[in-house]
């Protein structure tokens, strides 16, 4: 099984949640910063490698931020308890 793809969204909500700069995001997931912004400017999705993905994803995991997938609700992020 998949896992699904988080979206431009949700990655800017972890963001947001966290306090972190698209620079602070770019510096923990190891992802350029230039990446990190031509990626955020974009909607749906998030597009590029999927290790790219991985990355990000995983930095803000790490830092508490989890993702809500499409449930009927929306898909979103909050910050783990």
């Amino acid at each position: 099984m998949s896992i699904p793809k988080v979206s431009v969204e949700q990655v800017k909500a972890a963001r947001a949640l966290l306090r972190w700069s698209q620079k602070d995001l770019a510096e923990r997931s190891g992802v350029s910063l230039p990446t990190v912004k031509r990626l955020e400017a974009g909607t749906g999705p998030i597009g590029g490698r999927d290790d790219t993905e991985a990355a990000l994803r995983g930095a803000l995991e790490a830092a508490g931020a989890t993702f809500i997938p499409e449930n009927g609700g929306g898909a979103g992020a909050r910050l783990k308890r």
